[in-house]
């Protein structure tokens, strides 16, 4: 059997590792932005237009998992669950809580990886339409002036113009 302390340990650490990695999660994952790059963006020429907004939409950005949240949240679960009853109702225990905590843990990591978006419908000065969806970390108003970015490897972004 497993002593108070021991088992204390156990739940403490797995309470850590599933807070550090769901905070590892949150910064990790970043939609695209006016105003972040990708660091394999750097150093290579990508194309720009200019163009008009003609419509601004506020969105929400769904959150995605990569597992981390639902894989911590079974530590925890099998932690807690391990401190209940003993034999065959300690096992029980073990395997509900590994499931409860897989769940609650899935459910926190895209809870944390949902982001505030916009959908900006842009005229290019090639009189061409695009409607892009970027994360909300810059201010766009419809007749707004833009620089349309679109990156060597694929992917768009649109940047205010100042002028």
């Amino acid at each position: 059997m497993m002593s108070k302390s021991i088992l204390s340990t156990t739940v403490l650490s797995s309470f850590l590792l599933a807070g550090s990695m769901l905070v590892f999660t949150g910064c990790a994952t970043n939609p695209t932005t006016a105003n972040t790059v990708r660091r394999n963006e750097t150093g290579v020429a990508h194309s720009m237009e200019m163009g008009r907004i003609l419509e601004v939409r506020a969105v929400t950005i769904q959150g995605e998992t990569e597992g981390i949240g639902g894989v911590a949240g079974g530590v925890m679960g099998l932690a807690l669950g391990n401190a209940v009853g003993r034999g065959r109702g300690q096992t029980i225990g073990r395997v509900g809580g590994t499931l409860a905590g897989a769940a609650v843990g899935t459910a926190v990591e895209t809870g944390i990886t949902t982001r505030e978006g916009v959908e900006l419908t842009v005229q290019l000065e090639s009189g061409e339409v695009i409607v892009v969806l970027q994360g909300a970390d810059a201010e766009f108003q419809m007749g707004d002036p833009v620089r349309v970015i679109r990156r060597a490897g694929g992917g768009v972004r649109v940047v205010p113009t100042f002028t």
